[in-house]
């Protein structure tokens, strides 16, 4: 396996700086994933048997419906099974059920959590499971419901299914018909090359998305086809035996939601004090909960007594919605600032796997967890790949570029290779016409004032005329010397669309379908069992 590894600069400065480990986003963690001894400080807090916590028997009876339901690996299911023992730990990382698993990024989150878990297995010789959290509840429908690959043609295609119902509920609710599976399906199909892998690929695809699947369910049945066998256990955040385990913990952030949101408060206060962006307002009214209520998945807020969102279609008192939470938890939601707890009181996590986005809003839930008795797991930063294929890095090494090139400087190098094309150096000889003709004309068109003002006027038209000429003959003589090299500037681009799409990096545009029709699954093998350090590096992955 050939890969190299270099810092790729976060566009959120706290997340970069976390990484990093400088002092001053370390003040906003109480740990670090560079830091072994915080690994191990951790490990002796969860033996310490803090509450609240879920019942570990009633949690691994709900995971092992869920994956059996999904058809999950008799591996993750033993995985699920040694969660009743304490002294089992956990790996615990998620994302949105996007279509057809969603961007590259998803595939590794999930080879991220599976290294971590297999390393501290055997750095404390104890089981440290490795689990996916699905973010199932999610209502962005929008976000989650399209792909992106790059077609034969030089075009990134997107394939994409409509919403079934337009209401704003979490997608684990949003049964897919079967037609429009069908002709998402077929869109793939066309999309995909004709490769020794397609048959099978497209065969496991219907598989996932047989019976009107939601987009949760079909994300699952694929995330345990690819990794089920590594044991990766999975759950959805939206599942509703899940939620009857959670009523405890929505009952104490509904009980003291007053205290809750000033510790939110608190802590953004102390990232906006030291600098840093906020990655999620955080409101003093903030329920930071949703509730289900007609079709709808509806954010809460406070007003004076009162729980209610922001049309007003619900009103609870506390006690009213306490109540909820307890005798139809499944009514119940989670946002971003309150699902790091429910994820504490759920599972034992040792580390929790995030993005950089996710990294900066986590910074926000420290108050938080140390005013419920809880403390932040270690936050580990998400492994990064750019995937080159043989025949992308040939081009490169033919025109000379390199990857910084293709990141940072594109467009200027593109233009320097076809300057050195330029045997005839034709701009250099339309530079110095241009300026001899102003030299020997202009003067003369000077002279001419004295003639008539008009007459000067005149000639000052004609010499603006005559250089635009010279620069529309220039324009078309450099076209004419382009079109020679159409088939480098195609190869060029595929380059740039293949390593940066719309410039964003490529993990975070394209699906892995892909990939996986191409090569098969034996390069994401190659990540899972290669062991790759969790230190923060982007890493280039040769295929």
């Amino acid at each position: 396996m050939q890969m190299a590894s270099f810092h790729w600069k976060k566009n959120q400065q706290l997340s970069e700086e976390y990484i990093l480990g400088t002092e001053k986003a370390l003040s906003l963690f109480p740990s670090h994933y560079g830091r072994e001894a915080d690994w191990q400080k951790r490990v002796q807090w969860l033996d310490g048997g803090h509450e609240p916590h879920a019942d570990r028997k009633e949690l691994t009876e709900v995971l092992r419906a869920y994956n059996t339901r999904v058809g999950n690996h008799d591996a993750a299911l033993n995985h699920v099974q040694k969660l009743v023992d304490h002294e089992t730990l956990a790996i615990v990382g998620g994302q949105q059920a996007g279509l057809f698993g969603g961007e590259l990024l998803v595939l590794y989150k999930a080879v991220t959590i599976l290294q971590l878990a297999r390393e501290w297995s055997a750095k404390l010789d104890r089981t440290v499971v490795p689990i996916f959290w699905i973010a199932g509840e999610d209502h962005d429908f929008d976000e989650v419901n399209h792909i992106q690959l790059l077609s034969n043609t030089q075009q990134i295609e997107k394939i994409k299914v409509e919403h079934p119902t337009g209401q704003r509920t979490a997608v684990s609710r949003l049964p897919i018909a079967s037609e429009v599976w069908e002709d998402a399906l077929n869109k793939l199909d066309h999309s995909l090359m004709d490769t020794e892998f397609k048959a099978g690929l497209m065969e496991r695809m219907r598989a996932v998305t047989a019976g009107d699947a939601t987009l949760s369910d079909a994300f699952a049945r694929w995330m345990a086809l690819i990794f089920g066998e590594f044991g990766l256990v999975l759950i959805d955040a939206d599942d509703p035996h899940l939620r009857k385990l959670e009523a405890a913990m929505f009952g104490r952030l509904i009980d003291e939601n007053e205290a809750y949101a000033a510790a939110l408060v608190h802590s953004q206060t102390e990232v906006s004090s030291a600098g840093y962006a906020i990655q999620a307002e955080i409101h003093p009214d903030g329920a930071n909960l949703f509730t289900f209520a007609e079709g709808q998945r509806l954010l809460l807020h406070r007003e004076g007594d009162l729980f209610t969102d922001k049309k007003s279609t619900v009103h609870f008192t506390k006690a009213e919605l306490r109540d909820r939470a307890f005798t139809h938890p499944e009514l119940m939601s989670n946002n971003v600032m309150s699902r790091p707890l429910m994820q504490e009181f759920l599972f034992p996590v040792l580390a929790t796997v995030l993005g950089p986005g996710e990294i900066a809003y986590w910074a926000l839930t420290k108050r938080a967890f140390e005013h419920f008795g809880l403390q932040m797991p270690i936050v580990a930063p998400r492994l990064e790949f750019t995937l080159i294929e043989g025949m992308i890095k040939k081009q490169m090494d033919k025109y000379n570029f390199s990857l910084a090139d293709v990141l940072e400087r594109f467009d200027e190098k593109k233009q320097a290779w076809l300057d050195e094309q330029d045997t005839l150096k034709l701009g250099e000889q339309f530079e110095r016409v241009k300026a001899s003709f102003v030299s020997s004309y202009g003067p003369l068109v000077e002279s001419l004032q004295t003639i008539n003002p008009g007459i000067k006027k005149l000639g000052d038209t004609n010499l603006a005329k005559i250089v635009e000429q010279i620069d529309y003959l220039q324009h078309k003589a450099a076209e004419a010397t382009n079109t020679q090299f159409d088939a480098a500037i195609r190869q060029l681009e595929r380059v740039r669309l293949t390593i940066f799409p719309l410039a964003k990096p490529q993990e975070r545009v394209y699906n892995g379908c892909a990939y996986l029709n191409r090569y098969g699954h034996a390069w994401l093998h190659t990540l899972l069992e290669t062991q790759i350090p969790v230190d923060g590096l982007h890493r280039v992955f040769y295929l």
